[in-house]
């Protein structure tokens, strides 16, 4: 085989385990874009902001998020079951109340938020 062919073939295979990296990346940044689709999707709502804006100042318990958003607990409740379902919170049960917090996420998410509408 001439030297020619060998840095052809050489060649041919770094050029194919680059394309191969390159799909890997292109999927793992495609990944990374549905999920924060998903979770800019979860939190879209003013209400769902508001809670997260609000556990960005330290953990509460449902009773305290009715009152400061004045809405109802089923209505509260209905946003924290999104919210938790997105990951954005977590909860944590004491006797008969649901406290909850904020994940990573949720802090980097009001962090955003608070850049946005600072």
């Amino acid at each position: 085989m001439a030297d020619g062919d060998v840095e052809a073939k050489a060649s041919k295979g770094k050029t194919s385990v680059t394309k191969t990296k390159a799909a890997k990346e292109a999927n793992q940044r495609l990944r990374k874009a549905q999920r924060a689709a998903i979770l800019l999707k979860q939190a879209s709502d003013p209400t769902r902001l508001q809670i997260i804006l609000t556990l960005a100042d330290g953990e509460k318990h449902v009773g305290a998020l009715c009152e400061e958003l004045n809405q109802t607990q089923p209505a509260v409740s209905h946003h924290l079951a999104l919210l938790r379902h997105g990951s954005l919170i977590a909860p944590r049960r004491q006797g008969k109340n649901n406290y909850y917090s904020l994940t990573d996420s949720g802090h980097e998410l009001a962090r955003v938020v608070r850049g946005i509408v600072a």
